[in-house]
């Protein structure tokens, strides 16, 4: 099987600036653990206090390019995978171009000449991060940009796709272009929940795009704000999960299948109106440097064995293995080549 360009992630590209903090610098820009937000006017600062900080890292990320760069690293095929999203004219953008290319990642790069590259604040606390987005420049993606020959080549190259829904934000009209595009072409189109705030204040263009998403990736805190927003009144992430699942679906060629991940606890399968489970990888505390790009890896790893036509016990395993490599770690940063057989 060809494998070159095989899957296409749209997302928005950020530098995560990532730092150990404590408990006093969460309340003093109101922010939580386990959470991701878009930066206000009152966490600008936050930025140059964690950049001066001694321990602080500058790590390539945001969420899609995070999980591309996964299943890339899984596949261990040259230019297995490709990337679009739009970044600054600068030294943190030469800076993302430098390690996409050293990933193997093909990387589509919008430029901006008037925003800076977006960056993520990652804000450390006993392991359990909190992300703050300063989008700048990822946010001036335009879908101009999909529709020239050289990028639509891309989507038209490629078998599989993958959009967090950070990108809702973003270029709504971008995600609709491929999902269509997908479900005229049998073709397999996934998107994440991706935060709390996305499925309460961006619900409606959600909901647009959800007919087509033939997989839904979440975790058990955006599942259950999903299911307040709709007013199913269950926290119960099985049933959410197996409801998600059975949302219309605009294609008809595959049945939705909704991938639920809980930390520790087992990952939730929903799919043809049965509900599975399976047991995540337990890491000792000890080990655990920090939870930044768990999910993403998780949906990494997945997306590496789909995209070979593995059974689903086979992605979720693969899913388990590339998170639990990466809360090893810090950021979403991974060994020289993957142990997963």
């Amino acid at each position: 099987m060809a494998y070159e360009g095989i899957l296409l992630g749209m997302g928005n590209p950020l530098l995560d600036i990532s730092a150990v903090v404590d408990e006093d610098f969460l309340k003093k820009y109101d922010i939580k653990l386990n959470n991701a937000i878009l930066a206000e006017d009152k966490h600008l600062p936050m930025y140059e206090e964690m950049a001066s900080k001694h321990n602080v890292e500058y790590i390539a990320g945001g969420a899609t390019q995070n999980s591309i760069k996964v299943a890339q690293w899984m596949l261990q095929i040259p230019g297995a995978t490709s990337y679009i999203g739009c970044i600054g004219n600068d030294k943190f953008g030469e800076e993302m171009k430098k390690n996409s290319k050293a990933a193997g990642v093909n990387v589509h790069y919008l430029e901006d000449e008037s925003a800076p590259t977006g960056t993520c604040a990652v804000c450390v606390v006993g392991g359990e991060r909190s992300l703050v987005a300063n989008l700048s420049a990822a946010n001036c993606y335009k879908s101009e940009h999909l529709k020239r020959p050289e990028n639509w080549a891309l989507v038209q190259k490629a078998k599989y796709f993958y959009i967090a829904g950070f990108f809702l934000t973003v270029s709504p009209d971008s995600i609709q272009l491929v999902a269509e595009h997908a479900a005229a072409n049998n073709k397999v189109f996934s998107m994440n929940l991706s935060a709390p705030f996305i499925c309460e204040f961006f619900k409606d263009a959600q909901e647009k795009v959800l007919p087509y998403m033939d997989y839904v990736f979440g975790n058990e805190t955006e599942a259950r704000t999903f299911s307040k927003v709709h007013g199913w009144e269950t926290d119960d992430v099985a049933e959410i999960a197996l409801k998600i699942s059975q949302w219309p679906n605009a294609s008809g060629t595959f049945k939705r299948i909704t991938v639920i991940t809980q930390g520790a606890d087992p990952v939730v399968v929903a799919e043809d109106g049965k509900v599975k489970q399976f047991p995540v990888i337990l890491l000792p505390k000890e080990k655990l440097v920090d939870t930044n790009g768990a999910g993403d890896a998780f949906v990494g790893g997945f997306l590496s064995q789909l995209v070979q036509g593995k059974p689903i016990e086979d992605c979720v395993k693969a899913g388990c293995y590339a998170s639990n490599v990466i809360i090893q770690r810090s950021g979403c940063t991974y060994p020289e080549k993957p142990d997963f057989n």
